[in-house]
């Protein structure tokens, strides 16, 4: 039911009050004189019953025009008269048959009509007797009675006589104000916002929320105004708000205030205030609604933080981000955008610009301009995500371009392109290619033998030395089993050795192996496991050795000092030997470039002459890697000679052996400590290093400082650089074999194993914290006493 239909139903419910107030005057006005009259007339008490008959007469003559049933009954409830009023609404008429009013009284009011009836004999007069009657169409009705007694000439009570007005209707609003009334007090109790009921800024009344929000009981609040606990946002603007609102030009407004709380904090709030008005339109009362937006506000603060903050990164990125609405419309561009196609406008005025607009000036920079349009179109009708296509610049420049449609909810919203110079990259993957050429060329020709095998172990990829070794072509072994093709002569000692490297192990080992002809051959091999890009061992590489000769040579060394050398003294020996017969063709190959170089530089070109200082590079790398692993596999056979190493004179030392770029400095802040270790190992591990660290700064000021810390039973050392950095992914592979990042050719892969060979042995830890862009720290630890 709508404001309009209440005010109708409360217009009528007036009307019905205003015409039983006069009814029930004009009853009394009645009542009186009647009483009056049998008072003076108590000396005829025998023409009574006549008398009472006339007066009755007259008094019906008075209430015919009564619009209020009227009616006179015995005190048995039975009915001796009633106006029209009374017969048209109870259904009957009593002239033409006896009525018990009794009998219409509902069965839930029985009690108190009887109740009434005891107060009506003692008192005389009943007023506002309301209850519930059923009549002879059997309607249930609301009446309300007003009556009195008719006495006889001894004033005892012989009838009643009164005024019955349907109040049916009135009920019916009643009860449905009142159950509104309790839905309203349900729903403001209730109610996520706080609501407030106040005259002038004094508080009448509250709801439980906005009690809670200011932490105020409501006997407390009714103490305080308004203005006490709130604040506005803007004070000028609500004063002007509030003057409107007075002078009844707004109904209602919405304001942002600054509430106090009880505890001293504040919170901030969405207030919409409204009239209470009378009937005539006067206000009585203003309702606030008070809604906390403190966390809607701080949201909207870090939104538009975030929004900043992607706004400075898109306009930051080395990437052009074009994005356009359904409409081609731009809606954001950043100056790399700009930069890449060479459009002068500046990126926040060309927001809201058609796309085709200004893809006409970016024309004369593509390449193939007709081609560029096409793809465009293809990828605006499909609206399918593609990923690197490459657009050619008329200057060279090669961009790379990815397509991102935007779908809100099923709806095509528009699409994000961004473009990214990848001349560089292109340009250095070519290069790659070439060098990788270069190497597999050198690979396939140098005397180790490689091969690279599957989780399987099977074969996919072989150089020449390693047919040669096994006697067996490429074609015979690629896919196949590598322990099948060779016949090793201890199988379980080989599979447990590729399940070590299935676990990311590196290891070198000797094996016994059958020739394609039969013949028994020894090899050494160095395998490392091979990982895909997130660090997942895929696959393992071997370097192999055909060592027959230098085995046949150990085994006559070893019948020749068997009763001169302990066994350990045999493996150094042997060691050496293997380190000298690996570097000797090295030497030879190296003599023999030199003597190339000096004998035909007048006759060589230039391209000679480069091949020519090329082979003596990698000559050199692999005289390092020969080195290396001899290091490796030395690093915890060797017998260590402990004494004290002042690890400021090795570190000094080091800064003159090792190459250090001019633009490095090799710092040590604070004096180091007097350790008790075996000084060449100390050397081979800060060397290590510092060696990584002064190579890897491309900063035009580098810096390399050895620091350390007294942890207890540890010397505990950090490396610290401010280089290029390390990837994380690579924290703990890099301590692995053969494991190294970047392409520098000067290393190995084999300097942190050793690093980390040697810390072993020192019952000490060795970790890596790297960030990339700003630099690594190496920190290590060694046992101050080997013999606790």
């Amino acid at each position: 039911m709508d404001n309009k239909e209440v005010a109708l139903l409360k217009k009528a419910l007036e009307r019905q009050k205003k015409a039983r107030k006069q009814a029930e005057k004009i009853l009394e006005e009645k009542s009186k004189e009647l009483y009056d009259v049998m008072h003076h007339l108590k000396s005829a008490n025998n023409k009574l019953e006549g008398l009472l008959n006339e007066r009755t007469s007259e008094l019906d003559g008075e209430f015919i025009n009564i619009i209020d049933p009227y009616v006179v009954m015995d005190l048995k409830y039975n009915v001796i008269n009633m106006n029209l009023s009374a017969k048209e609404f109870l259904g009957f008429d009593h002239t033409k048959e006896l009525v018990n009013l009794s009998e219409f009284v509902h069965r839930d009011y029985l009690e108190y009509t009887t109740e009434s009836m005891r107060s009506l004999m003692e008192v005389g007069v009943l007023r506002n007797y309301r209850a519930k009657i059923i009549t002879r169409n059997n309607e249930e009705k609301w009446v309300q009675i007003n009556c009195c007694l008719i006495f006889n000439k001894e004033r005892k009570p012989i009838a009643a006589q009164g005024i019955l007005r349907d109040i049916s209707q009135e009920m019916e609003i009643k009860q449905m104000l009142s159950e509104q009334k309790k839905q309203l007090d349900v729903i403001v109790e209730n109610s996520p916002l706080g609501i407030v009921l106040s005259v002038d800024g004094r508080i009448v009344k509250t709801n439980s929320t906005f009690c809670e929000m200011v932490g105020y009981s409501e006997s407390e609040l009714k103490q305080v105004s308004i203005p006490e606990i709130s604040r506005p946002e803007d004070e000028q603007a609500t004063a002007i708000l509030w003057e409107r609102f007075y002078a009844g030009k707004l109904d209602k407004f919405a304001v942002t205030k600054e509430f106090f709380k009880k505890d001293k904090s504040t919170f901030l709030a969405k207030v919409q205030i409204g009239a209470v008005t009378d009937i005539h339109g006067n206000m009585e009362y203003q309702v606030a609604l008070i809604e906390d937006i403190s966390k809607e506000r701080e949201a909207e603060r870090q939104l538009k933080a975030s929004e900043n903050r992607l706004a400075t990164l898109i306009a930051n990125l080395h990437t052009g981000v074009l994005l356009e609405d359904e409409n081609r419309k731009i809606a954001l561009v950043n100056q790399m955008f700009c930069d890449l196609f060479h459009i002068s406008t500046p990126p926040e005025q060309m927001i809201g610009i058609e796309s085709n607009t200004s893809a006409k000036k970016t024309k004369i920079h593509l390449k193939h301009p007709e081609k560029f349009v096409e793809r465009v179109d293809e990828l605006l009708e499909n609206r399918e995500i593609a990923m690197a296509d490459e657009v050619e610049m008329s200057d060279g420049r090669i961009l790379e371009r990815d397509y991102i449609p935007i779908f809100t909810n099923g709806n095509y919203k528009g699409h994000l392109w961004t473009y990214e110079d990848v001349t560089i990259r292109k340009n250095y993957k070519k290069n790659l290619e070439a060098q990788r050429e270069k190497y597999s060329s050198i690979i396939a020709n140098m005397n180790l033998g490689l091969v690279e095998v599957d989780n399987h172990d099977v074969i996919l990829m072989v150089n020449q030395s390693y047919c040669d070794m096994i006697g067996f072509s490429k074609e015979e072994l690629l896919g196949k089993n590598v322990n099948e093709m060779a016949q090793f002569k201890d199988e379980q000692f080989i599979l447990k050795k590729n399940k070590e490297r299935l676990r990311g192990e590196t290891d070198s080992y000797e094996v016994s192996v059958r020739h394609k002809n039969g013949s028994l051959r020894h090899w050494l091999i160095s395998g490392a496991p091979r990982f895909d890009d997130s660090g997942i061992v895929v696959g393992s590489i071997g370097i192999h050795l055909d060592i027959t000769d230098q085995k046949l040579l150990e085994f006559q060394k070893e019948k020749l000092l068997r009763e001169l050398e302990s066994s350990n003294q045999n493996l150094q020996e042997y060691a050496h030997i293997v380190s000298h017969d690996l570097k000797s063709p090295l030497r030879s190959i190296s003599a023999l470039a030199t003597w190339l170089t000096e004998d035909y530089k007048d006759k060589l070109d230039e391209g000679g002459l480069q091949n020519l200082e090329l082979m003596q590079e990698k000559i050199a790398s692999m005289d390092r890697l020969i080195h290396g692993i001899l290091e490796y596999s030395t690093a915890n056979s060797s017998e260590l000679d402990n004494t004290d190493v002042d690890t400021n004179e090795v570190i000094a030392e080091i800064k003159d052996s090792i190459f250090i770029p001019e633009h490095v400095e090799l710092l040590v802040p604070e004096v180091l400590p007097t350790i008790k270790a075996d000084k060449t190992k100390m050397h081979q591990l800060f060397q290590n290093i510092i060696g990584n660290a002064v190579v890897h700064i491309e900063k035009e000021v580098g810096l390399v400082e050895v620091l350390y810390t007294d942890e207890n039973d540890f010397w505990k050392f950090t490396i610290k650089d401010n280089g290029v950095g390390i990837p994380e992914k690579y924290h703990k592979k890099i301590f692995d074999i053969f494991q190294s990042i970047g392409d520098n050719e000067r290393s190995t892969g084999i300097g942190l194993s050793i690093v980390k060979k040697i810390i072993d042995r020192y019952e000490g830890k060795v970790w890596v914290d790297s960030t990339l862009g700003k630099g690594t720290q190496f920190h290590f630890t060694i046992k101050k006493n080997l013999d606790t």
